[in-house]
């Protein structure tokens, strides 16, 4: 869906991205990861052309976007800021309805889409007519994630999206954002700097240094292959952590033992959750088994000791 192919930008003698190049699939959540002025801002906004960049080509479903008008390229593209980007004088209605205007969607069918995503993202329609700084910080990332997704945009960019939330409130959002489904069907480039989000988060990781791209891959290639010693260093502080958040159960899936069908009473989790997920299954229940479901006809049944077994079996062969 993205390619970004030898983009590179210089502000005097800095260079801020140094010619670099990265693809993005259809329906993938790339996370552009790395310490501040590493460049992964600056090459967010090239993608949709707030920043212009000094020589390479971006190209969003075979189409340059250089070929392209900025603004209308702009409507075809969700973006969400870090503070949220509302605009304060304008009421929540109003801050969502920006793009549907600008497309010249009629009264019925914005308030239809608007409903819609108030629904989705857990939002009282009585916030419409609220403005922005009578909302939660929370409430108001929520906001921000409704305009960018009301025009059912193919392309999402999200620019340190959840920086500003406190814990808690980000811990809850991480949730909503994995499990709705229009976010599923997009195709996501963010950038953060918080390593635990970017594997919980992420399909693919670009670990971006001083404007370069140090490693491109899954968080579980970076974590168990390494480039070098400074992706190694970059993960080393929360690593066992990042280890179960990065391996899925279906990657254990060959590694796990077969169904017994006496036990189908266990407690049942989706073989697309990650490790760490399931091992906290195992803490806030009583139940000794868990049942993994691949689909509706594949399932597993798998103790603490055995899932933990076949991680230490994974982890030994991607070594």
């Amino acid at each position: 869906m993205i390619k970004v192919d030898g983009i590179s930008k210089h502000f005097g003698r800095i260079k801020a991205v140094d010619t670099i190049s990265f693809e993005v699939q259809d329906q993938d959540n790339l996370i552009l990861l790395g310490t501040s002025g590493c460049g992964k801002t600056t090459t967010l906004k090239m993608i949709n052309r707030l920043i212009e960049p000094d020589s390479g080509n971006i190209y969003i479903n075979n189409k340059n976007i250089f070929e392209q008008q900025p603004e209308v390229l702009r409507r075809s593209i969700g973006y969400v800021l870090q503070n949220n980007g509302l605009f304060p004088h304008y009421t929540v209605a109003e801050n969502i309805a920006i793009v549907p205007q600008l497309l010249k969607w009629d009264k019925k069918k914005i308030e239809a889409r608007t409903a819609e995503l108030m629904e989705k993202l857990h939002l009282d329609a009585n916030y419409l007519h609220a403005y922005p700084n009578e909302l939660s910080g929370g409430q108001q990332q929520r906001i921000g994630l409704a305009r960018a997704l009301v025009s059912n945009p193919p392309v999402l960019l999200m620019d340190e999206p959840f920086g500003a939330l406190d814990n808690v409130t980000r811990s809850n959002i991480h949730k909503e954002f994995k499990a709705l489904d229009e976010l599923k069907r997009k195709t996501i480039v963010m950038v953060t700097h918080d390593v635990q989000e970017a594997f919980e988060l992420g399909d693919r990781i670009c670990l971006m240094d001083k404007g370069k791209i140090v490693q491109s891959g899954t968080p579980a290639e970076l974590l168990f292959n390494p480039a070098n010693e400074f992706v190694e260093g970059f993960l080393k502080d929360q690593r066992l952590q990042l280890e179960f958040k990065a391996v899925r159960l279906r990657d254990l899936w060959g590694l796990l033992p077969e169904l017994y069908q006496d036990q189908l009473n266990s407690s049942s989790l989706s073989s697309d959750i990650d490790l760490w997920a399931a091992l906290e299954s195992f803490k806030f229940s009583n139940e000794e088994i868990i049942r993994i479901n691949k689909d509706q006809h594949t399932q597993k049944l798998v103790s603490f000791e055995q899932l933990m077994s076949a991680f230490y079996q994974y982890k030994q062969a991607m070594a």
